[in-house]
């Protein structure tokens, strides 16, 4: 059989691929730990329910226009102005199934093929492939040093002719690492300047620690909407856990919001009515949830690197923000793929292999579930890497026997 060029250099997600494993290791009854997840243990928004559940019992669930309802149009544009200071119209917003379509329109909308698209590294494994779906070339930029923040200098050596795109998702998965003020300014002056689309994966904007406030980006941009390169997306997946609604949103320029329309509007037309439904009133209601989320992953956080202490040759910058960390295992194994694996085999723990996000010799673990999970998965990590951790482990209801 044969397939498209494109069908041949895409690789599957790492991260879905690793929940289905972590799912049929638990179907098996086996004692997995899953610290590579994505979403967190928290449940949806109350009035997120409230309002899927009232929409469901009236039966009328029908097309709604590729944009995006106006009912949820007119609520982001409430969001953002209360978000970021800046008001826009609901010619500017698109509602798409998911940040990552998103961007994903977005994307095709900007791109011809052999186009570069410029982000940082370490990067959300995604990134590099929705690129080639395009036909263009992803260029990663890898970190100055371990605290994964990049440098404006390093990111504009990268710029080329063919650069038609800048990506940057900050606090940043896998690492956790909140980019400065500095550096967001000097990007979006770099992208208007010079006519570049900037695209701000803003997805954990409110999942931030220790008191900061993330980065504005619109201290930079153009006031004009219309005139502005600054393309920001959102969604409810994180801030409001309700990653299963698949609703995201990209606020930009009116003539590029048209475009994505039309693109979507033939990939998948609108997005779901019922999550539709459901994102407007989240982002209406009590506002409470997404504070004792961002509360809850903060306290998790700080188990995690307690729990990683216990290995004093792993190196991890604190996370700023997200429910990810990003330790460096260098010093025991460099083949990322390889550690991930191991761990798998013989302590039942779920890790995503840093190579994946572009960085060889880290580990992504979550905080996503519950402190419990974290101390028992790390417990497991330890005794595996330490020589000095003993014979046997106990695995919920069996025990392990070092053989390596």
């Amino acid at each position: 059989m044969r397939f498209s060029r494109i069908a041949a250099s895409i690789n599957e997600s790492a991260t879905l691929r690793l929940n289905q494993i972590a799912a049929r290791l638990r179907a098996e009854g086996e004692p997995v730990v899953h610290l590579g997840g994505g979403e967190p243990e928290e449940k949806a928004s109350p009035a997120a329910l409230q309002a899927a559940m009232d929409l469901l019992r009236t039966g009328e669930i029908r097309y709604t226009p590729a944009a995006g309802t106006p009912e949820l149009r007119k609520t982001i544009v409430e969001y953002h102005e209360r978000v970021y200071g800046v008001r826009v119209e609901p010619s500017h917003v698109i509602a798409s199934s998911g940040a990552k379509q998103a961007i994903m329109v977005c994307m095709h909308a900007v791109l011809d093929p052999g186009d570069e698209v410029v982000f940082p590294a370490p990067y959300w494994v995604s990134y590099p492939e929705m690129v080639k779906l395009c036909g263009a070339v992803p260029v990663a930029v890898p970190p100055r040093d371990a605290s994964m923040q990049p440098t404006l200098s390093d990111l504009e050596a990268r710029v080329t002719p063919r650069t038609r795109m800048i990506l940057i998702n900050s606090p940043c998965n896998p690492s956790g690492a909140m980019f400065s003020d500095e550096f967001i300014r000097g990007v979006v002056r770099l992208c208007e300047d010079r006519e570049i689309w900037l695209v701000i994966d803003d997805i954990y904007h409110q999942l931030v620690f220790d008191g900061r406030q993330p980065p504005n980006p619109y201290v930079e941009a153009r006031r004009n909407p219309d005139e502005s390169r600054l393309v920001l997306v959102n969604g409810v997946s994180k801030t409001y856990a309700m990653t299963g609604f698949r609703l995201g949103w990209a606020v930009a320029a009116r003539t590029l919001v048209t475009h994505m329309a039309s693109i979507q509007g033939q990939q998948t037309s609108g997005a779901s009515t019922v999550s539709q439904a459901a994102a407007a009133a989240a982002l209406r209601g009590d506002q409470g949830c997404v504070e004792r989320l961002r509360a809850s992953l903060e306290r998790k956080r700080g188990i995690m690197l307690e729990s990683l202490s216990a290995l004093p040759q792993v190196h991890c910058a604190p996370p700023q923000g997200t429910f990810y960390c990003f330790p460096d295992f260098g010093q025991y194994e460099r083949d990322s793929q390889k550690l991930s694996d191991f761990l798998l085999e013989k302590v039942r723990v779920v890790t995503v292999p840093g190579r994946e996000f572009g960085l060889d010799g880290h580990l992504r673990l979550s905080t996503c579930g519950t402190a419990e999970d974290i101390i028992e998965g790390v417990r497991r990590i330890v005794w595996a890497l330490d020589p000095h951790g003993g014979r046997e482990l106990r695995l919920g209801s069996r025990t392990v026997v070092r053989d390596w």
